[in-house]
């Protein structure tokens, strides 16, 4: 939290219904719904809806937000503000599975969602973040409908690297409209196929 104020941020604090960690774990179902109290708060705020939101949810891997983070969205926001788009919502989600930042970019009216959330430790390094794409965000949509820039860390993708993805898609995604398998990461970050395929989707 210290550290988004530092960047001129002011985070909102949100939960999910999963009420602690045994919940989280063995009701995923839980993860993906907004807290009712965190959705009233959301709903009062009165402010315009941004053309993209960020949300940091813990995830599978509380220690991956902790770590990269605020380091990440400190290399984003100047690549998404030289592209004209604003980025006035950031949220911290507890107990977030992936789709939780669909109810809350649909609450706040964002055009475009980034979810950074930690991975499942063990896949690569227990610190792994990833970052999940979705435009028009809503309940009810699928995997298929985002893309996914994972294996952020320190012996993975570098912050920079991994915000000039999430910055190329972010734009395009706002330019086209899409997001998921209709929208391929060209940005030269990568290879030419669906972002998509690269997350590891037991945390959503």
């Amino acid at each position: 939290m210290t550290g988004l104020v530092a960047l001129n941020l002011a985070p909102v604090e949100v939960a999910s219904q999963a009420r602690n960690r045994r919940d989280y774990l063995r009701r995923p179902d839980l993860g993906r719904m907004l807290d009712p109290a965190a959705k009233r708060l959301l709903e009062g705020r009165g402010a315009p809806s941004p053309s993209c939101a960020i949300v940091i949810g813990d995830g599978l891997s509380p220690t991956a937000v902790n770590v990269h983070a605020v380091e990440l969205v400190r290399h984003l926001l100047p690549r998404l503000a030289a592209d004209g788009i604003d980025t006035d919502v950031v949220a911290i989600a507890s107990s977030a599975r992936v789709a939780l930042g669909d109810e809350i970019g649909a609450i706040i009216g964002a055009k475009m969602l980034v979810m950074l959330i930690g991975e499942r430790p063990g896949l690569s390094a227990p610190d792994s973040l990833g970052a999940y794409l979705t435009y028009g965000p809503r309940i009810g949509l699928t995997d298929a409908e985002r893309n996914c820039v994972s294996n952020i860390h320190g012996k993975g993708l570098t912050y920079e690297e991994a915000a000039f993805r999430i910055g190329w898609l972010v734009r395009e995604g706002l330019g086209r409209r899409i997001t998921g398998v209709a929208l391929k990461d060209e940005s030269g970050g990568g290879t030419s196929v669906p972002a998509i395929a690269q997350c590891d989707k037991s945390d959503t």
